[in-house]
């Protein structure tokens, strides 16, 4: 939408909010997504103890 406005194109917000997320945001619509966390100081909590019946 930036792209369009500074080319000169008129965008109104109100137009804007009508957009399907699939156009603004990075869906996979396969269910495959990748996650990058960052390297975080200290260590992970340990695991949670197992329920036996």
């Amino acid at each position: 939408m930036n792209q369009l406005r500074a080319d000169g194109f008129d965008v109104r917000d109100e137009d804007a909010v009508r957009l399907s997320p699939l156009v603004r945001h990075p869906i996979d619509t396969l269910g495959r997504y990748s996650f990058q966390l960052p390297d975080l100081p200290g260590r992970m909590r340990p695991p949670a103890p197992t329920l036996r019946a």
